[in-house]
């Protein structure tokens, strides 16, 4: 299937410069791998975006939020750094 497609002129140049640096042997081929690229970007994207729904769904499921202290959680990480032994 042949395709005609318009690019600005800086993708242009990219393209041409692609092709000029001997990684790839034609415009199409530098066009074919950009294509791949953003399909395995959006498979990436949608995969992540799923992890994070999950994440949701998991924190709503765990039950409801409770309050914290900052202060206590402070100090007591304080403590347990202050009990650990000291590298000589």
């Amino acid at each position: 299937m042949g395709m005609n497609v318009n690019l600005t002129p800086q993708l242009e140049e990219l393209v041409r410069s692609k092709v000029a640096s001997g990684l790839y042997t034609s415009a199409s081929e530098v066009v074919r791998e950009a294509l791949r690229l953003m399909d395995e970007q959006d498979r990436l994207r949608g995969a992540k975006l799923e992890q994070l729904r999950s994440d949701v769904r998991q924190g709503l499921a765990s039950g409801p939020g409770e309050t914290w202290n900052a202060e206590a959680v402070k100090s007591k990480a304080r403590t347990r750094r202050a009990s650990k032994p000291t590298a000589a």
